[in-house]
């Protein structure tokens, strides 16, 4: 199973990334996350369909600092790579 999210609400400053990237490894999952300018996170979770759906309701609370306001998935295709990364913002 594959999906593409976006997180938003305070999520940029808050390790939300280094924390997606520690959660997805634990799960065995390929995909990357990075920030967006627009001060939302974007992921990408490759893997086994229950790790994918744990991680995305990981996601939909984050780390302590944060506060999700919306959360979106959506199907994807891209390619995970083969582990799991922390991109620059875009």
């Amino acid at each position: 199973m594959q999906v593409r999210v976006v997180v938003k609400g305070r999520v940029q400053g808050v390790f939300y990334r280094n924390w997606t990237v520690e959660n997805a490894r634990e799960l065995g999952l390929k995909g990357w996350v990075r920030n967006r300018r627009d001060g939302s996170v974007e992921a990408l979770f490759s893997g086994d369909p229950n790790s994918v759906n744990d991680m995305q309701e990981r996601c939909r609370r984050g780390p302590p600092d944060a506060l999700v306001t919306s959360f979106q998935v959506f199907p994807s295709n891209d390619d995970p790579g083969q582990g799991f990364e922390r991109y620059p913002t875009v």
